[in-house]
């Protein structure tokens, strides 16, 4: 009995975890195409906000208290750091560049978060394993950056869409590094569900002022975009965040951790299999080095297990945005 139980719980584990393989490395191309016939600002708001209100009901059914007025604000400060800053401008940034150089840009959010950690007040200087990843990573962006060529469909480099994604990148990190000393809900369902709600209010709010409701065509949006954005609600924000909740509780938190480096995989295989994007030589290489930098600073943390489940949490605030 015990043998079955143990078999059922590996079974458990192991379709949870490629969920969150799957459905988190799928939101790069969903994006992708939800943004083909929508204006991306207002879609990203409509997803976040959809995706807050049900994980809202979800929380309060499992038992949840109600946000405190304080909760709520340092919920929207985070919202807008890592949905408003990080998502939206992910999502705009697709317009230009293609979703397998959105998801490698965005894989190396774990670097940025250690250099302001290190540069940080009472910052301390990392050991050489994170120093060799940080360097790595830096090594990785600008292979892409400086990658040649052009191309019709978003596939080659593009200037102002990478420094956007940078920028969406950083806006995540800080989001991240507030969110650790944030007062938040303890609760990790609802306080998804409180930036959700802020961040996807605030993404309606600001998609008014970038004149993306009067872009809004809804007659001409394509069957596929409202597939792609209910992938992106159901699969990718509520279903993929709730196996991930489960994971943190029920698996071991370096097999958990696993999901920030195998996403962008997950993505770059995905963007040439369904959106018909090339991958580029210069693309692979970014893809290995990226990839490369993002284990090497997960691994060589140096913390003891509890931290190192902790550092699997702040991932989650650096990572849920996009997912």
């Amino acid at each position: 009995m015990r043998q079955k139980n143990g078999a059922n719980a590996m079974y458990a584990v192991g379709i949870a975890l490629l969920s969150v393989y799957l459905f988190w490395g799928g939101t790069y191309v969903g994006m992708k195409v939800a943004i083909e016939t929508m204006p991306p600002f207002l879609m990203a708001g409509i997803r976040f906000f959809v995706a807050g209100a049900v994980l809202y009901v979800i929380s309060r059914l499992s038992g949840a208290k109600r946000p405190a007025g304080r909760e709520w604000r340092s919920s929207a400060i985070v919202g807008a750091l890592l949905l408003l800053g990080g998502n939206g401008m992910v999502a705009w940034s697709e317009q230009r560049v293609s979703s397998s150089i959105a998801s490698l840009i965005v894989a190396a959010v774990p670097v940025w978060m250690m250099l302001f950690g290190w540069f940080g007040r009472g910052g301390k200087r990392p050991n050489p394993g994170v120093i060799a990843g940080i360097v790595l990573g830096l090594l990785g962006i600008a292979v892409l950056v400086f990658q040649p060529g052009q191309g019709d469909n978003g596939t080659a480099t593009d200037l102002i869409g990478i420094i956007t994604l940078l920028a969406a990148s950083l806006s995540w990190a800080a989001g991240s590094m507030y969110s650790r000393s944030a007062r938040i809900p303890d609760s990790p369902l609802m306080s998804t569900a409180a930036q959700m709600l802020t961040g996807g209010a605030l993404l309606l709010v600001f998609s008014f002022f970038t004149g993306d409701w009067s872009k809004m065509d809804v007659p001409a949006i394509s069957l596929r975009s409202y597939a792609a954005l209910g992938y992106l609600i159901v699969f990718g924000s509520i279903i993929g965040y709730t196996a991930y909740i489960w994971l943190l509780k029920n698996a071991d938190a370096t097999l958990v951790s696993t999901y920030a480096f195998v996403n962008p995989i997950v993505a770059v295989f995905l963007g040439w299999l369904l959106a018909g994007e090339q991958i580029t030589v210069n693309t692979l290489t970014a893809a290995v080095i990226i990839i490369a930098a993002v284990i090497l600073v997960t691994v060589f943390r140096g913390r003891p297990q509890k931290a190192r489940t902790q550092a699997v949490l702040d991932m989650q605030n650096q990572q849920q945005s996009i997912h």
